[in-house]
């Protein structure tokens, strides 16, 4: 059976190569002559996934981050940007080492970084660090129920980053950024023609920053160099390369003492400075390749292959209370030590046909593609703890007054294995036009997984997702749908007696309206949902590793709106109402501890919502742009295991000023939480809380060529 698996899978993956895949955008000839291709424009063509249905039009809510709104704020990194659609919660993100999020209430393993798509590969299965946003293009945020096509993903949604293509016409910038607590960044990006079928780009960015928290530094290098060869007017081939090497110190936070938050002022750490940094490396290849067939087909496909690490050592507070003294003095901190070193490699291909064809009166939008990967995630992890009683002072420290540079404790083996996953899958979509005012969509997935854990544990398993919607359309500016879908997600690792998990199995709901003025200067949707999801995992922080916690659901409405007020003036609003909570009793089994049905999930608010809006005027003879920004988080739950204990709600302000002192050269000012307000971003539990950012300024000047 495994040879026979493996076998397949590697014809699979050839043939992904051979016909092509995922790329979202495609070169396209604007001159009138079909053989020359000096002047070609590569412009976003069909989106992996989607196929040719425009997004008023699909029975799903998708919001659209721009590079634009990234710019206009200052963003730097993928987690700061989500900040600008509904639904999404931050979440422990291991010692802000990673992007770590929920979407409507789910957030995958707690183990692992969330998952994403770029340009619609996988890049969840590995070790990414924290993504930048050198590279973006654009967010789409995929909602709802649309596991049955994608499959690997959260019931809750799918982010699809799009990066930024080259093109035939020469541009580019250099950006020099400082800030405070010692932030110096330099970005970059410039992309040209090579020759007429071919050309390039390079953009990336190194970042050097020491931060609000004691004793914690981070550096970052994120370059990503890519190349489009026109194979021919209506046959593009791409590649990408990413390259990601990031180190940082690891930071669970600070500890809440009996639920009072103040007590510990927000900069205090309790790591250890000598255990060095924890870096992340990772290296990303994607060659695909999109193929116009004629004017209502495409064919697109490619590869990805990801290499990445995770290795460094990490000094953290004990969370296990039969060793913590601070339950027993409330002064003293016990902490525990932990080496990780853990590697991954992802190989993975998709190839998919799109287009669309008339049977009578009805016209049909099909997709029709195949995926598959190979998948090998080596773990290893050692650590040392107190002993048990609560009576053993070594390596603790004070509450308020940590002291560094004890001797460390030598850590011992605690996981050492060696995981594979092999999946294929097929999907066929067809949204069929039934008239101008009504579309309907069904959908079929098919998945064959494989795992092997140590050479001796296997799971394997099939299984088979269907998608179905609705679309109405009464006239140009309302559209109203209904959809639902089944998902199938495989679980990594195993439990503590060396058992693979069961894989995580959904089901999905939603409705919804998307409108639109009569000028389209402003676009909406409104949407209503709800989610169930089975066999879910959470970090353990006892035996370091996992466990399955049962069923969870989440129902809820989102609002998200841009908005061209006047001219000069933009906005974009987003607002979410989630109810996220376990569907049955469970019992811990390490801390002993019934979590009841009804237990709200960790680290999602029921009421969040941000308001950005920017203006543009002309100051002093100065063309310049001010943004700002308003976002709020409502109180959400910070302990799986001791729901009672809840991180407060908060609002923030954030401004943002650009003024263009030529037509190159740009300056920007940018005030992070302008009115330094105090507030707690994620925890996991009252010991492992992370304190949001205090206000931090930052000046960035631009030259654009």
């Amino acid at each position: 059976m495994k040879q026979q698996h493996t076998h397949f899978l590697k014809h699979a993956l050839s043939l992904a190569v051979l016909m092509g895949m995922n790329a979202p955008v495609m070169a396209q000839d604007t001159s009138s002559d079909d053989d020359d291709l000096e002047h070609i424009a590569v412009v976003e063509q069909r989106q992996a996934y989607r196929g040719n249905v425009p997004l008023k039009q699909l029975p799903q809510s998708v919001d659209v981050i721009s590079d634009e709104l990234l710019d206009s704020m200052g963003i730097f990194d993928l987690q700061t940007a989500l900040k600008f659609t509904s639904g999404i919660a931050s979440q422990n993100n291991f010692g802000g080492l990673w992007d770590s999020f929920a979407i409507r209430g789910f957030a995958g393993d707690g183990n692992r970084p969330s998952g994403y798509l770029i340009n619609g590969f996988n890049t969840g299965r590995g070790f990414a660090g924290k993504r930048d946003a050198s590279s973006i293009q654009a967010i789409e945020v995929l909602k709802g129920p649309g596991s049955a096509l994608y499959g690997r993903g959260e019931p809750g949604g799918t982010i699809n980053i799009i990066t930024k293509k080259p093109q035939f016409a020469e541009e580019g910038y250099v950006e020099a950024t400082a800030g405070s607590y010692g932030l110096y960044r330099l970005e970059g990006d410039y992309t040209n023609a090579i020759n007429a079928d071919l050309a390039f780009r390079v953009n990336g960015a190194y970042e050097d920053a020491e931060s609000f928290r004691d004793q914690v530094e981070s550096n970052k290098l994120f370059i990503t160099p890519s190349l489009v060869y026109a194979l021919s007017k209506d046959t593009k081939l791409f590649y990408e390369l990413e390259i990601i090497d990031q180190e940082a110190n690891f930071d669970r936070g600070i500890s809440i003492p009996n639920g009072q938050f103040g007590v510990v002022p927000i900069d205090t750490f309790y790591g250890e400075p000598n255990d060095g940094p924890n870096e992340i490396k990772g290296v990303a290849h994607q060659l695909s390749i999109q193929s116009k067939l004629n004017d209502n087909w495409s064919i697109n496909g490619g590869l990805s292959y990801r290499d990445s690490s995770f290795e460094g050592f990490s000094t953290e507070p004990e969370l296990s209370s039969g060793r913590q003294l601070l339950y027993v003095d409330g002064e003293t901190l016990s902490r525990q030590r932990r080496y990780r070193d853990y590697d991954t490699t992802d190989l993975s291909g998709r190839v998919e046909l799109s287009g669309e064809v008339a049977t009578g009166d009805l016209t049909h939008h099909i997709l029709i593609g195949a995926d598959a990967y190979d998948y090998e995630y080596d773990q290893l992890m050692m650590r040392w703890r107190t002993a048990w009683g609560a009576g053993d002072t070594t390596y603790s420290v004070d509450l308020l007054d940590p002291q560094y540079g004890q001797a460390q404790p030598e850590v011992a083996p605690l996981i050492d294995s060696n995981e594979q996953q092999q999946a294929f899958g097929l999907y066929v979509q067809d949204q069929i036009d039934i008239n101008d005012q009504f579309k309907v969509l069904f959908g079929l997935r098919f998945d064959d997984f494989e795992q092997e854990i140590n050479g001796v544990n296997t799971l394997d398993q099939t299984a088979t997702s269907p998608r179905l919607g609705a679309v109405y359309l009464p006239n140009e500016q309302f559209s109203f749908y209904l959809s639902y879908s089944e998902g199938f997600s495989p679980n990594s690792g195993v439990d503590n007696d060396g058992n693979p998990f069961d894989p995580e199995e959904s089901k999905s709901y939603e409705g919804g309206m998307k409108f639109s003025s009569a000028d389209e200067a402003i676009n909406g949707t409104l949407a209503i949902f709800h989610a169930e999801k089975s066999n879910i995992l959470a970090a353990d922080p006892v035996n370091g590793g996992t466990i399955a916690i049962g069923e969870v659901e989440s129902s809820g409405i989102e609002v998200d709106i841009d908005a061209a007020i006047t001219d000069a003036t933009v906005m974009t609003f987003s607002y979410a109402y989630i109810d996220a909570a376990t569907q049955n009793t469970v019992t811990n089994p390490d801390w002993g501890v019934e979590i009841a049905a009804g237990t709200p999930l960790v680290n999602v608010p029921e009421h969040a919502f941000n308001l950005t809006a920017t203006h543009s005027l002309m100051l002093a003879g100065y063309a310049t742009r001010i943004s700002a920004g308003i976002t709020h988080v409502g109180e959400r739950v910070g302990d799986a295991v001791a729901p009672e204990y809840k991180l407060p709600n908060y609002t923030i302000v954030d401004l943002s000023g650009t003024v263009d002192i030529t037509p190159d050269l740009t300056v920007r000012l940018v005030i992070d939480n302008l009115f330094d307000k105090t507030y707690y971003d994620n925890s996991y539990s009252a010991l492992w809380t992370q304190p949001g950012r205090p206000r931090m300024a930052r000046a960035s000047i631009r030259y654009a060529f």
